[in-house]
């Protein structure tokens, strides 16, 4: 099927989802500027051709109250970042922005330096959605950057591979070591794969090529996600975020890197 801005609009406006984001052009992560340069602009375009057509559909019958997302690209070119930033900002009042087109190849380090970008362009007052991006690591980081919302794959195909998110890090539960290991995936989780089952069993299920040892992992992962911005949450209420997530990344990142 051949996707324009217009018949994505219109699909998302059949879904009947409440958030919608616009048609783009996502770019590797190690894209040159004039590639990016052409990405953002092009998204930027269809953007315009989006809003019209959003407007055109609310004008219509079976108009529903749809929030109409903008995505920011520029790949890690910061300059890009902060004219797609101004474009988009004058465009229209948006009920909040997407941030696209990270976590696709570039260095962390790289990531980060875009989001403080986003940060200081964007305009205050409206939800930030980081698109793709969802390791623990990462959503603290975000979150220390203005994020307020992620979407990812990483908890359920990294347990589907066997990696277990914990406040030491992550563990590969296939590795010999775990395979008498009694404790359970991470001693202060309450998700069910915690309380009811062992390392060493979960490890055994991976290896005997069960099914529910994914579940679990994948269980185990997004109860981990969730559990933590909840913490980040609540940190927030307390006013003492900025030493709760330098504690949390300091713990996290403190453990010796495991293959994975």
């Amino acid at each position: 099927r051949f996707f324009t801005p217009e018949s994505v609009m219109q699909i998302e406006r059949n879904l009947g989802a409440d958030v919608i984001m616009q048609f783009d052009h996502v770019i590797p992560g190690q894209s040159d500027e004039t590639g990016a340069r052409d990405a953002s602009e092009r998204s930027i375009r269809w953007l315009a051709r989006c809003l019209a057509e959003v407007n055109r559909l609310d004008a219509g019958e079976r108009s529903i109250r749809q929030a109409l997302f903008p995505i920011v690209q520029g790949g890690i070119h910061g300059q890009l970042r902060r004219e797609a930033a101004a474009a988009i900002a004058a465009m229209n009042d948006w009920p909040g922005f997407g941030i696209g087109g990270l976590s696709v190849g570039e260095e962390k380090e790289a990531m980060y330096a875009m989001l403080d970008i986003a940060s200081e362009a964007l305009p205050a007052g409206r939800p930030r959605y980081l698109m793709g991006v969802g390791f623990p690591e990462d959503l603290v980081e975000g979150i220390r950057r203005g994020v307020d919302l992620f979407d990812c794959v990483a908890p359920t195909r990294m347990g589907r591979n066997g990696t277990v998110f914990t406040p030491e890090g992550r563990l590969n539960i296939k590795r010999t070591e775990f395979r008498t290991d009694p404790r359970p995936l991470d001693a202060d989780c309450e998700c069910s794969a915690c309380a009811r089952f062992t390392r060493a069993y979960i490890r055994h299920l991976f290896v005997s090529d069960e099914i529910l040892g994914l579940r679990l992992l994948s269980l185990h992962n997004v109860h981990f996600l969730l559990s933590l911005a909840r913490s980040a949450r609540q940190a927030i209420k307390r006013g003492d975020f900025d030493s709760w997530s330098r504690d949390w990344l300091l713990r996290y990142r403190a453990a010796a890197p495991i293959a994975v």
